[in-house]
């Protein structure tokens, strides 16, 4: 049973991820190699659960209990006694390789290695510990508090009893869906919507429809919860052109080439909600400017 998690990267998934766990009651050790942004996501962490409180979500009461079941480690040797660790930094095979090789050494044998990777190879991942067994694949869909599928991802090493371990913890302590992937770039989730985000700034260059008028025709239409250009501001410009780009020269297909138009949103560092612009403006806070 996974009670103490770890959670490397302090980043808007990290956050999101530790929140998720907090709120389930798990004991939370969030970790980062700048502690700047470290006290960051503490503050972010505190101003989401306000607005939460805003909505009724959650009391006063719950967002002290949250608050107090996360807490900022200043390097991964704080992590040694968790029973489960959840890797959430930016999409780089070689930093990711240099976390997982540290937290081999550190974690006890027995214990998970995780990966919230959307695009790279657990196997690769894997191949620098001594036991790549206990590597897998925990890929959460943002905001993941509220998304209730999670892709478990199983590299060639990866042994059934982590795998059984991992599923029977997703959908018995955190009641959402495991959904069993077989490595591959961009496993299901964003392989499909990172597709679907490149067609619609086609669709955008072409000067078929304004941003707003796609958004609006995706998200009534299909009821998405956000329209696709929304939801790359959401990921982070910057995230979905690494995507696209490392599946394009993956599999090869031109369907997958990163569009002009994204390179150079991300060019001028519009990056979406964590510049303030991007498809279209927001707050501090995250919140769409109208």
């Amino acid at each position: 049973m996974f009670r103490t998690i770890g959670v490397v990267g302090a980043g808007t998934m990290g956050q999101s991820i530790a929140e998720m766990l907090a709120g389930k009651g798990l004991d939370v050790h969030m970790t980062d190699s700048s502690g700047a942004r470290l006290k960051q996501a503490q503050l972010a962490l505190e101003k989401n659960l306000d607005r939460q409180i805003e909505r009724w979500a959650i009391t006063q009461a719950e967002k002290k209990l949250i608050l107090n079941r996360i807490h900022a480690e200043p390097s991964l040797e704080h992590l040694a006694q968790c029973d489960l660790i959840i890797e959430t930094i930016s999409e780089d095979l070689e930093s990711k390789k240099s976390v997982f090789q540290q937290l081999d050494d550190i974690i006890p044998e027995g214990r998970v290695l995780a990966s919230n990777t959307s695009t790279l190879s657990l196997t690769e991942l894997a191949s620098v510990t001594k036991h790549p067994e206990r590597v897998i694949g925990m890929h959460f869909v943002y905001p993941a508090f509220r998304i209730d599928v999670v892709e478990i991802v199983r590299g060639l090493q990866t042994s059934d009893e982590t795998f059984e371990r991992t599923k029977e913890f997703i959908e018995r302590d955190l009641s959402k869906k495991g959904v069993m992937v077989f490595e591959s770039p961009g496993f299901v989730t964003t392989r499909l919507i990172c597709l679907l985000i490149n067609e619609s700034l086609n669709v955008l260059q072409e000067g078929v429809a304004s941003p707003e008028d796609i958004d609006s025709a995706m998200r009534i239409g299909y009821q998405f919860q956000y329209g696709p250009l929304e939801m790359a501001d959401r990921f982070g410009l910057d995230s979905v052109w690494a995507a696209l780009d490392r599946m394009f020269r993956d599999y090869g297909e031109l369907k997958y080439r990163p569009s002009i138009l994204l390179k150079k949103k991300v060019r001028a560092g519009q990056l979406g909600v964590k510049s303030g612009q991007g498809f279209f403006q927001y707050t501090k806070d995250g919140e769409r400017r109208s």
